[in-house]
């Protein structure tokens, strides 16, 4: 889960509008993910992913760190989760994402 995307010559996939970041799985595969967005809930930061390919988003506690690094927290608890699922809901309703039911999001 700590891998960033590289950008550079090598890179096959169209990133136009997309920002798009590995996240290495305890089976040591990659899941390509499109970021929807970060954003804070009561002074933390989450960021939200939408598996490519795929009908649900992932939210994760965001933490930056130096050298435009990264680290992503899973949220172990359960009210928390929802506190975070229903910021998600309200920032970005009007986008592509009302679609998603409850059971769409996953830690």
């Amino acid at each position: 889960m700590n891998d960033k995307h590289v950008h550079d010559e090598n890179c096959n996939h169209d990133h136009e509008d997309m920002d798009i970041i590995y996240l290495t799985l305890e089976d040591d595969s990659e899941l390509e993910c499109e970021v929807i967005g970060i954003f804070e809930v009561e002074d933390k930061e989450y960021i939200a992913l939408a598996p490519l390919g795929e009908e649900e988003v992932l939210l994760y506690g965001y933490k930056e760190k130096e050298n435009d690094e990264f680290e992503l927290v899973s949220i172990e608890d359960e009210d928390e989760f929802d506190l975070v699922t229903e910021a998600f809901y309200a920032l970005y309703s009007d986008d592509d994402f009302e679609e998603f039911e409850d059971e769409d999001f996953e830690e």
